[in-house]
């Protein structure tokens, strides 16, 4: 046997369906196309229509720097977690005795421990390579910028035709950005099933709370969509 007990199992069905319900109702639902996120996409295609009336474009490198720039962090901060979650597999030994003195239900056996650390892995390496192809992206971005032409008399249109495409390029590299950071939101749900199940699903339930609520009544959206309440 693995361990777990019949409400580890609920626990760690919730979580799943916690995890690709809001990514099915943010990325594939009408409901969706009211997040911030979606909002925010909207900028990124204004971003490129200014980009293309603007003679001089260093405000625009700038900001596709600190893109990239924040890109990347991520991605570091994700190989140090997986590095982490590695040593903390080796450390079972010392580790079980601590939390089998917790008063959360039955202490976890070392495969049951070992395997829950795996799976915590499991989410910083699809963290990483989100926020990894995310920076690629970005970079493809910066590239397809580059290649917008300078504003002339009638190339108007064949300027905001490659503008639109770094904007769509912009937005793909968002989404994927978007993806690796939910994976960290719920990662620290899943640091409660290291306690307990009877901890891991109330935090579960109190992640998907606060992203449900970041993108669709926060006074970020509000201000994004141009409230005066923002």
């Amino acid at each position: 046997m693995l361990g777990f007990t019949i409400l580890d199992y609920a626990a760690l069905g919730f979580f799943l369906l916690a995890w690709f319900g809001y990514h099915a109702a943010v990325e594939f639902t009408p409901a969706g196309q009211k997040s911030l996120n979606k909002v925010m996409n909207g900028y990124r295609f204004r971003w490129m229509e200014q980009l293309v009336v603007r003679e001089n474009r260093i405000v625009d490198t700038t900001i596709m720097a600190s893109l990239m720039n924040g890109t990347a962090f991520f991605a570091s901060t994700s190989l140090i977690a997986i590095g982490g979650v590695l040593a903390l597999l080796r450390s079972t030994n010392d580790v079980l005795p601590i939390f089998s003195q917790l008063p959360f239900g039955p202490p976890p056996t070392p495969l049951a421990w070992e395997l829950k650390v795996i799976g915590l892995a499991v989410i910083f390496v699809y963290a990483f390579f989100k926020f990894a192809w995310s920076y690629r992206l970005f970079n493809y971005m910066a590239i397809i910028v580059g290649a917008v032409p300078v504003l002339k008399d009638g190339n108007r249109e064949e300027a905001l035709v490659v503008a639109r495409q770094a904007a769509a390029m912009n937005a793909v590299a968002g989404k994927h950005f978007n993806r690796g950071q939910r994976a960290f939101f719920f990662s620290l749900a899943y640091l409660g099933w290291f306690i307990s199940a009877y901890l891991f699903i109330p935090a579960t339930a109190g992640v998907l709370f606060v992203m449900w609520r970041r993108q669709f009544v926060s006074d970020a959206r509000a201000a994004a969509l141009g409230h005066k309440d923002a």
